[in-house]
């Protein structure tokens, strides 16, 4: 980018940051009612009792998302191609959700409507090609289709994952893993000043993903050492191939957490099950979010981390919005939101089976 387009998208930035919750605002937002949520977050349709409360929970989270996506229009508008093509593939994640929901749908035989209630609506940039998509008559067609795409790479590898093997683990924990693949594929597209600080962001990205991907498929779904770490992304920072490597191949996840880097040693130290390390590895990412945009000079970098922030504040209040709606109590709605542990489960030393 020009020194002008810097300079302004890192205004747009800083301006767009004093919206975000403060770190220790989770608590307070837990234990808002639905009608102070809806006066103070403009979500009109939680009190309207003429819908079901699954379709308020649905209408809530639409809403939230449209707020997320309206920030990355903002954001990108500035940019030069390389910043744009970073940040609109981080985006995609939710035209991957909607591919989930395609592809259960076509499982289980349900029909277009079932499956459209489902779906997020998205801006052309980041959508699917829904249309054509419904046609499909099975999984592979649907593939094929999105492979005519910009999504090409991830539907390729996820067909191929499925024709060798039937499973549905296997196809979405490749369209997971490709995602995360062209993810670092668009940062290794920077130069000069700004490839450092948007490699090192990406990077506690995929340390924080690869740690919950690596217990869970080693140790909750029982993968060989190889197959884990066909699944995982290495990073460019604390868990680059080597290091996971290693880890994959130690025999229980207690050796993986007295085994892992500083400062994710210490951040796990205690752990008691995967929800719980999700949570603590989640908070260490969201604290290097806060310091790049605290200190960071780079408007990509800047950018992705004030969109990492405000998706954790928008999922944060979707999730005590479906907490209420469907009568959770306090207590599961501070575990959920990871300000209380949950129990450790039986027969599992670090209850990862249970969490998984």
């Amino acid at each position: 980018m020009t020194a002008s387009a810097q300079s302004y998208l890192n205004t747009r930035v800083s301006a767009m940051a004093t919206a975000l919750l403060h770190a220790d605002a989770a608590p307070e937002l837990c234990r808002l009612t639905l009608p102070e949520i809806a006066e103070r977050y403009g979500l009109n349709a939680l009190l309207d009792e003429q819908i079901t409360p699954r379709g308020r929970a649905r209408a809530a989270e639409q809403a939230l998302l449209q707020r997320l996506l309206t920030d990355l229009a903002v954001l990108v508008r500035p940019m030069d191609s390389d910043g744009r093509g970073l940040l609109l593939a981080w985006a995609r994640k939710y035209a991957l959700f909607n591919l989930k929901t395609l592809i259960r749908g076509k499982l289980h035989g349900l029909d277009q409507s079932e499956i459209r209630e489902n779906l997020f609506d998205l801006p052309e940039r980041v959508r699917l090609p829904h249309q054509e998509l419904y046609r499909a008559e099975n999984v592979l067609e649907l593939l094929r289709v999105l492979e005519r795409g910009p999504l090409r790479i991830i539907a390729r590898q996820a067909r191929e994952s499925y024709e060798q093997r039937r499973d549905p683990f296997v196809l979405e924990s490749a369209v997971d893993q490709r995602y995360y693949a062209e993810l670092t594929r668009q940062s290794l597209q920077f130069r000069g000043e700004e490839a450092q600080p948007v490699q090192q962001l990406l990077g506690a990205i995929l340390d924080c993903t690869n740690l919950i991907w690596l217990l869970r498929f080693r140790f909750s779904f029982g993968l060989s050492p190889s197959e884990t770490f066909y699944q995982l992304v290495p990073s460019k920072r604390l868990l680059h191939r080597t290091r996971l490597l290693e880890l994959v191949n130690l025999e229980s996840t207690e050796q993986v957490l007295e085994a892992l880097p500083e400062p994710l040693d210490r951040l796990l130290a205690g752990t008691t099950n995967l929800i719980d390390a999700q949570g603590r590895a989640n908070e260490h990412l969201l604290a290097e979010c806060r310091r790049t945009l605290a200190r960071g000079r780079s408007g990509v970098s800047r950018a992705l981390a004030y969109l990492v922030l405000r998706e954790q504040d928008l999922r944060l209040l979707s999730m005590v919005v479906q907490g209420r709606l469907i009568g959770l109590t306090q207590e599961q709605i501070d575990i959920a939101a990871n300000l209380s542990a949950p129990p450790t489960a039986p027969d599992s030393p670090l209850g990862m089976a249970a969490a998984a």
